[in-house]
């Protein structure tokens, strides 16, 4: 059950004779009452005499009575309330006492009050009512509405397990406005994708992702194509901005601009230039293995992996860290996925995309995140973006299965805390971000993972058991299940090109299982691939690599000659 109130207006008549008409594109069916104030309501959508007048002049004469100096400019109340797309098909009458709880629920008309504002409660499709309300009362006060979107959604949890609906997350009024009817309705007769309104907060994320200075943030929001207007005061001091798409226009012509606070909260300038303030201290041992990672890659693949270590530290902060270290990893992370989001490869930006888009709202909620917490995320974000975009396959593109991999368990270790801190809304986007990286990691993942292994069904052996002796030290409670994966020859190989270049298994086994975010992966033996070669700083793209210990070649000797006998030359012609 979705209950959505709109902006108030001036006009009962206006907004009578749309929930009347045929609507935009002609959706309203049979447009009626299901409720009102009045039982004796006039009807114009069943009643042959009555007209949307006769129900205008009746919800409107509590104000009409009133001094015109009196009377407030904006006393037209209108909520609607929609039920989800699975729910089943409720009757008018059943519509009619969800009508009756809403508005004792907002306060526009409590049960038992004989003075209470006049209402009515107009139904023109199977799946949802509005409901139109005048604010001043039978008493000619004023009535006073607090809250009445948070009690609408209080009301509505309430009405979900009555009737037996989908049961939707309770918000905390944290989240993004979203797209009026009308900039929804817009987008589909411009056959747009996202409305304006979502574009522009995408946009604005991920220019926003990893800047160091206005300058800078401004300059990527002209590079997108943006529209910007600065609000400057009068002493030359930057009071916030506007955007606009080139291609958005109102009636006039003009471009209709947005400003950053209306996008999302997040957005004002004010809050975005906490971003930049990096006072307080990165934990201990943060910042100088996110600084040493992976220096020795260059570009993109390099990129990939310092995001990747600094995601890997976040994730042991969420472990034992305060909720507002927490909150500042989970909102740098929303950075990182803005960045991938801009510099991936064709095979994963969509759904990369769309994994930022949804985490945005995991990032934001009453705990206050302590800017600085966030740095190494934010230079993570930083590095990807001045990199450059991922183009092919090798080192770059197995380096991105490397960090949206580890991207997957930090997002899912966020929804495991908002769940812990019932932050229901958060922890329902962070599931859903979860489940666009899985997506994207199995398409980037395929082929590396494919020579690895490869590489490791070609192993001797002798030394499979050797690295199974290791792997069952380390992790003997998982070590059963992942020699039984078909991804375990991978990991014995890049356990076999650890040894090589120097490191001990048992060890890095220990560090890759620390965090134990690994029930929820489909392969726990290619998650510990990418940590492990990540940690001990492997080359990501293996193709060319000979793995140490492969079974000899097939000799091409004759029939009936020894294998590795010099041939007899002394024939040859």
């Amino acid at each position: 059950m979705i209950p959505c109130v709109h902006d108030r207006g001036s006009k009962t008549i206006g907004l009578i004779a749309y929930l009347y008409g045929p609507g935009r594109d002609e959706v309203h069916t049979d447009p009626h009452l299901v409720a009102a104030w009045d039982p004796l309501s006039p009807d114009p959508g069943r009643h042959p005499d009555a007209t949307y007048a006769d129900l205008q002049r009746l919800l409107d004469q509590p104000v009409e009575a009133l001094p015109e100096k009196e009377r407030p400019a904006q006393h037209v109340w209108h909520l609607s309330v929609r039920a989800a797309p699975e729910d089943p098909y409720l009757t008018d009458e059943q519509w009619a006492d969800i009508a009756r709880r809403m508005v004792a629920a907002t306060g526009i008309a409590p049960t038992g009050d004989d003075a209470a504002c006049r209402w009515a409660a107009v139904r023109h499709a199977d799946d949802h009512i509005h409901i139109i309300a005048t604010l001043v009362r039978e008493d000619g006060r004023q009535a006073r509405i607090r809250q009445d979107g948070r009690r609408s959604q209080a009301e509505a949890r309430k009405i979900e397990i009555d009737y037996g609906l989908r049961r939707l997350n309770t918000g905390d009024g944290t989240a993004a406005k979203r797209p009026t009817s009308a900039e929804r309705h817009k987008a589909e007769r411009e056959n747009r994708p996202q409305t304006p309104r979502e574009e522009l907060r995408e946009t604005v994320r991920h220019a926003a992702a990893g800047t160091l200075n206005e300058t800078e943030f401004f300059d990527r929001l002209t590079a997108a194509g943006l529209l910007v207007h600065q609000r400057v005061a009068p002493s030359g001091d930057l009071l916030g901005y506007k955007v606009a798409l080139p291609d958005d226009r109102n009636h006039d012509g003009d471009p209709v601009f947005y400003a950053g606070s209306t996008l999302a909260p997040d957005l004002s300038l004010p809050r975005i230039r906490k971003r930049w303030t990096t006072s307080a201290p990165e934990a201990p041992g943060n910042a100088t293995a996110d600084v040493s990672a992976g220096r020795r890659w260059p570009g993109p693949a390099g990129a990939r992996r310092r995001a990747s270590t600094a995601m890997w530290q976040a994730l042991l902060v969420i472990d034992h860290g305060t909720d507002e270290q927490i909150a500042a990893r989970i909102a740098g992370a929303g950075e990182v996925l803005d960045a991938l989001a801009t510099t991936s490869d064709t095979s994963t930006r969509l759904e990369l995309r769309r994994a930022a888009f949804v985490f945005e709202r995991a990032t934001r909620s009453h705990t206050q995140a302590v800017r600085g917490h966030d740095r190494a995320l934010r230079q993570a974000a930083r590095d990807l973006v001045r990199s450059g975009p991922v183009l092919g396959r090798g080192e770059d593109g197995a380096t991105t299965a490397m960090v949206i991999d580890m991207a997957f368990f930090l997002v899912t270790a966020a929804a495991h805390w908002h769940s812990r801190k019932n932050h229901a809304q958060q922890a329902a986007a962070a599931r859903q971000s979860a489940e666009h990286l899985r997506t994207a990691y199995r398409a980037v993942a395929h082929h590396p993972m494919a020579v690895l292994r490869q590489r490791g069904q070609h192993l001797t052996q002798p030394h499979l058991l050797r690295q199974a002796a290791h792997l069952r030290a380390a992790v003997p409670e998982l070590a059963e299940q992942i020699l039984a994966e078909p991804g375990w020859p991978a990991l014995a190989a890049t356990l076999i090109d650890a040894e090589t270049a120097g490191q001990k298994p048992s060890e890095l086994l220990a560090e890759a299982t620390r965090r134990r975010e690994l029930d929820t992966a489909d392969s726990i033996s290619d998650v510990l691939v990418w940590r492990l070669r990540r940690i001990a700083d492997l080359p990501a793209d293996t193709e060319q690599i000979p793995v140490t210990g492969t079974t000899p070649a097939p000799s091409r000797a004759l029939p009936g000659r020894r294998t590795g006998a010099r041939p007899d030359r002394s024939r040859r012609r």
